[in-house]
């Protein structure tokens, strides 16, 4: 990418038998006429596809030549292994546990407000940036109480529930294994694929695909263990919940319920409100420009999402953040941006916090 892809193309590539694996849309279902497109292909294809895309005169941009090398420049600096947990870089799972554990003790003292966010990051494995954010969110959480007005008044007021990593095992095998994984790593029966899309696996509109598809919805609603235990905490604090949040990346969109249809929701206007004034508070900062509207018009139609069974379950505000950028890096973001990233999306999800405080019952 980025490409404007007609209709047949996607045919094209099938004849090829071509494996592609899309960072957006997320799967080839997904395009559309006039839609950019950004895909990964393998070295010894990547002859093939571009032949092809010239075949079709299509417009195409090689934004990295060799993956790996942007791999490793996503550090900023040579790893040096027993260097500590840093918000300002991309920390392994041992060390996001080993600082949330002392950061989480000062954070979850239960005020017992009645009002409560949920927001969890890290659902899909790549997106680095997102657990990034969680951790950065708790950090300031921690430390600006009773120094950040804004955010004293918050934590007395609000209670925040906070998910750092939703895809343990995806997210440790993306930094052991393969950088580029998505799913969780569960087995699928009958098949060699392994894992499931956690945010096609809840129970709204689930539909059904093959196990090998990056965008698999498992066997059933709820079938992966990881959903199961975010339903169930969710379930049991449906009275206190009012937002759900979940950050993803990339593509910079601010977006809430539906993905699984094009009817507006119910509280729509109201939520296209919160979406614009949050967006603006994002942008103030740096001027980074954001997207906002209901996911399925503004990125693509998509089933089994988190967002939108958290809004069935009677959660009236719930979004879904896609933060930096727009495809330059995808998900290989540089550590240099993780700093402004937190920054300006601490400023959209205070917003938020803030207007359910003067909103929600």
């Amino acid at each position: 990418g980025p490409l404007s892809l007609p209709e047949g193309l996607v045919a094209v590539f099938e004849f090829f038998s071509v494996q592609l694996d899309f960072w957006h849309p997320d799967s080839a279902p997904h395009i559309v006429t006039e839609m950019e497109v950004d895909f990964r292909v393998s070295a010894d294809q990547s002859q093939t596809v571009q032949s092809l895309l010239e075949q079709n005169e299509m417009q195409y941009e090689v934004l990295f030549h060799n993956l790996q090398e942007e791999i490793e420049k996503q550090f900023d600096d040579k790893r040096n292994v027993t260097a500590r947990h840093s918000y300002t870089k991309y920390n392994d799972w041992e060390k996001v546990q080993y600082r949330l554990d002392g950061d989480l003790v000062t954070a979850t003292s239960e005020s017992g407000k009645g009002k409560a966010v949920f927001m969890d990051c890290g659902i899909h494995a790549r997106e680095w940036i997102s657990p990034a954010f969680c951790q950065w969110f708790v950090k300031q959480a921690t430390r600006t109480y009773g120094k950040d007005k804004t955010m004293t008044t918050l934590l007395d007021n609000l209670n925040f529930y906070v998910l750092p990593v939703f895809n343990i095992d995806g997210y440790v095998w993306s930094w052991t294994q393969d950088r580029m994984w998505r799913k969780n790593r569960s087995n699928n029966s009958n098949t060699n694929c392994i894992g499931t899309d956690l945010n096609r696996n809840f129970d709204a509109e689930w539909g059904s695909n093959e196990p090998c598809d990056e965008v698999y919805c498992g066997t059933a609603p709820e079938s992966e263990q990881e959903t199961q235990v975010v339903a169930t905490f969710i379930r049991s604090h449906l009275s206190s919940i009012k937002a759900y949040l979940t950050i993803h990346a990339y593509s910079q969109m601010l977006m809430f319920p539906y993905s699984y249809t094009f009817h507006k929701a119910p509280s729509h206007d109201e939520l296209n409100e919160v979406a614009k004034a949050a967006v603006e508070a994002l942008s103030s900062l740096y001027g980074t420009e954001y997207e906002y509207g209901a996911s399925a018009t503004t990125i693509y139609p998509s089933s089994g999402c988190s967002d939108d069974w958290a809004y069935d379950q009677g959660i009236r505000y719930s979004f879904a953040f896609e933060l930096r950028d727009q495809g330059k890096y995808g998900f290989l973001l540089p550590e240099s941006q993780i700093k402004p990233t937190c920054k300006e999306t601490m400023l959209a999800v205070k917003y938020i916090a803030n207007y359910i405080l003067s909103a929600a019952t």
